[in-house]
């Protein structure tokens, strides 16, 4: 087994180094956009509490070692919040931006939920140039992510896991169109018919004679989340099949930019990912009842669709408390804002 382990991680480390920036499955399967600290960065961090313990040489392999988190806590979480864990990691442990998409190796919001709430660990986390993989049997201690939904939350409870849900930033819950659809904005109430099937052409809403091609996500995603709990409150979205559910992110925003009745079609995800994460040519997004999802309409609420992002944590876990308190004062409010997303200050 401790072989099997070494081959592994020299083959990881040293002989295929794409595999942490371009896995085929997880939160960089869904970004396409470099992610990197922007012009005039600086460090928000100043007493050095957390840090990544001691490394274990791997006894037969040079320059190879196992890491220990220490003080810092293991994370996964959503795509979304990437760029959050990546700023984290500059402003905690210094690594070197060549290391951030091996280090922060995010599988999205489902099953960063079940790793939280089952102790699991968030395996392949690597930090390249040191040789390092990180210890793969330290359970996650922080997740970044979205709201969970109600089978997340029924999930925890079933494992007796009390979970700590604390706000961190505000981002805004968006519908695209094509840039072609003359169409600016709609109400929520156009919303919900639209995905209860009330409404099927865009005429029924000043658009043009066309077919709405209404594309929804997988259950369990965040953004669908999102679109049950807090866009149609309840009422039961239409039924539609695998053509109109997009596995990723990504896909939605080119299924909206690049379809081939692009004019006729909608869909829903995160400002911040639109706007960061993704090519986005050839979309726009919409008003909600009139009022935009500028920075200051997200942190008065006036836009309707506001949500937050969390640090999720397991009740008791004192050290991991400590990050997150961190993370919402006024030096972590800092690394939000220089990350891009909207501060809750």
């Amino acid at each position: 087994m401790k072989k099997t382990l070494c081959i592994l991680l020299a083959w990881m480390l040293l002989a295929v180094p794409a595999l942490a920036e371009n896995p085929d499955t997880g939160s960089w399967s869904q970004i396409n956009q470099s992610v990197s600290k922007g012009e005039g960065w600086e460090k928000a961090e100043t007493d050095g509490s957390f840090r990544l313990g001691d490394k274990t040489p791997i006894e037969g392999y040079d320059n190879l070692f196992i890491g220990d988190w220490g003080t810092y806590p293991s994370m996964d979480g959503s795509t979304v919040c990437v760029p959050m864990a990546m700023e984290l990691a500059r402003q905690w442990l210094g690594l070197e931006e060549g290391d951030m998409n091996g280090f922060v190796n995010f599988s999205t919001t489902p099953y960063a939920y079940d790793r939280l709430t089952q102790g699991k660990a968030n395996p392949l986390v690597t930090i390249k140039s040191q040789g390092v993989m990180m210890d793969d049997t330290h359970p996650i201690d922080l997740v970044l992510a979205t709201y969970p939904n109600a089978d997340e939350r029924q999930a925890a409870s079933d494992a007796g896991i009390e979970l700590v849900y604390v706000p961190f930033c505000y981002d805004a819950f968006v519908f695209m169109v094509n840039e072609k659809n003359p169409v600016d904005g709609l109400t929520v109430r156009q919303i919900q018919e639209i995905y209860t099937g009330q409404i099927a052409s865009w005429s029924q809403v000043g658009g043009d004679w066309l077919k709405m091609e209404a594309y929804q996500r997988p259950h369990g995603s965040g953004s669908q989340t999102a679109m049950e709990e807090m866009v149609m409150k309840g009422l039961r979205m239409a039924n539609v099949n695998e053509n109109y559910i997009s596995d990723g992110m990504a896909d939605a925003v080119a299924q909206i930019g690049n379809y081939d009745n692009g004019p006729g079609a909608i869909g829903y995800s995160y400002l911040y990912y639109v706007n960061t994460l993704v090519e986005s040519g050839g979309i726009k997004v919409l008003s909600i009842d009139g009022v935009a999802p500028t920075d200051e309409n997200l942190q008065s609420g006036a836009y309707p669709f506001t949500v937050n992002y969390y640090a999720v944590y397991r009740k008791g876990d004192e050290n991991t408390e400590a990050f997150v308190n961190w993370l919402v004062g006024e030096e972590g409010q800092k690394a939000v804002k220089q990350a891009g997303y909207v501060p809750l200050k």
